[in-house]
């Protein structure tokens, strides 16, 4: 063994491998109660079966990433984006529908989601884009080519349609923060939160558009008046220079046109392009009325699951709700719901500190990068998941609408078990040889 691969091996992050091999045999036994096969657990025809072979595949796909060297995975990152593409694209046009969405490649009794991997290279491809030859941030070229590399793959996806992955590629937005994007950026997203909230809630008791009939006018009114309240907190420096009170009535102006225009897209997006399910999830989320009784029919079991776990659970394979299936897609999206009932709050405590443990162990290896590139895809990996964890426990206690969107290493499907062990690999690799010289 080379000197080298020595060095490789001892300066391998080994707390974040034994960290993801320990939530990867979690997820397997939650699929295995989830799915009711723990008398089965070696039958390779059922979920918990495949899911085995799946972590059998990844686990040599994981060492196989770790042998390659790390200016590969630079060098190479514009063809994997491009590859991912071409796959995102022919989906939609060759891909089977599951769940309604046409995202999926069958290959025999399996399937391979594209999208999945989109991730993965659109993270290798912004960090090779802002690193490469030191590209400075502040020029407006550089932000929205930034931008647009990771607005594609998400348009694409959303052809699929599959909003759930689309949202988690929201999370660059923190990578290019991290990168020299504005504050002003964050700050002018959680002002847009706000008003899409306020837009859902006045559209969902009546249709309505500005100004017209008096009610609806003054409701918007009130909204648009919020939205320049917020704005105004962008503008605070400008204003307090007589010089820049010109550019503040300006941007002041666009703040409020864009804001109306926004708020009345967002509208008739809710009403004429979602579906009636996906619309109806979105009204159970605030709490507003809706025709089918159904509609809330996953979150109100979710939520029964966990609450009967209790404070230590009914223990593996005993939870009743899991056991006879009441939660849909419990071992995919809604596993989480298998952890509180059979693990109780210390439990689903401890896995969801498992993750902030990981997270923030990926930020640290970030940020203790010499290379420009290793740093923005770390961080973009923490970026995702975060995203995937945020969203998908949020949506499984209430807090969030019901998208499907996997608990990273945890829920069944493997797609998603070989896209995050492609994220971390390559970052695992790429951390190991920090100390030598890496672009």
């Amino acid at each position: 063994m080379s000197s080298r691969r020595l060095q490789l091996t001892s300066r391998l992050d080994w707390v974040t491998l034994l960290t993801v091999a320990f939530l990867v045999v979690l997820g397997w036994l939650n699929i295995v109660s989830a799915t009711a096969e723990a008398e089965v657990v070696w039958d390779l025809g059922g979920k918990a079966g495949k899911q085995l072979i799946w972590m059998g595949v990844c686990s040599i796909l994981m060492v196989g990433l770790l042998a390659i060297e790390g200016e590969f995975y630079i060098r190479t990152s514009v063809i994997h984006y491009l590859v991912v593409l071409a796959l995102l694209a022919a989906v939609l046009v060759i891909g089977k529908k599951v769940g309604g969405a046409r995202s999926w490649f069958g290959v025999g009794s399996f399937g391979i989601q594209p999208s999945e991997f989109a991730k993965t290279a659109t993270a290798l491809m912004v960090a090779w884009f802002l690193s490469r030859d030191g590209r400075p941030w502040r020029t407006l070229a550089t932000r929205l080519q930034s931008m647009a590399l990771i607005a594609v793959p998400a348009g694409l996806i959303l052809l699929q349609p599959d909003a759930g992955t689309v949202l988690v590629f929201g999370g660059f937005v923190f990578v290019l923060y991290r990168e020299g994007l504005s504050g002003n950026v964050l700050l002018l997203g959680v002002t847009a939160l706000v008003l899409a909230v306020l837009t859902i809630l006045l559209g969902a008791s009546e249709s309505w558009y500005p100004f017209v009939g008096t009610s609806s006018g003054f409701w918007w009114f009130l909204v648009a008046l919020g939205v320049l309240g917020l704005g105004a907190l962008l503008l605070t420096r400008a204003a307090t220079l007589p010089r820049f009170r010109k550019q503040t009535t300006i941007w002041g102006s666009i703040l409020l046109v864009g804001s109306m225009l926004f708020s009345t897209g967002l509208h008739l997006g809710m009403e004429h392009i979602l579906q009636r399910h996906q619309r109806e999830r979105i009204h159970v989320l605030f709490g507003i009325d809706v025709d089918n009784p159904d509609a809330d029919y996953n979150i109100r079991h979710a939520k029964a699951a966990i609450g009967s776990g209790g404070w230590a659970g009914k223990g593996w394979a005993q939870g009743p709700m899991t056991a006879y299936g009441f939660v849909p897609e419990q071992e995919t999206d809604f596993i989480f719901c298998t952890v509180g009932e059979e693990w109780g709050f210390l439990g689903s405590a401890g896995v969801v500190l498992l993750f902030v443990f990981l997270i923030l162990r990926v930020l640290h290896l970030a940020e203790r990068q010499r290379s420009q590139f290793t740093r923005i895809y770390a961080y973009a990996v923490a970026s995702i998941l975060f995203m995937h964890f945020l969203v998908n426990v949020g949506m499984v206690i209430g807090l969030a609408p019901v998208i499907g969107i996997p608990l990273p290493f945890f829920s069944y499907g493997g797609s998603s078990l070989m896209g995050f062990t492609l994220l971390l690999g390559i970052l695992l690799r790429l951390d190991a040889e920090r100390f030598f010289v890496l672009r």
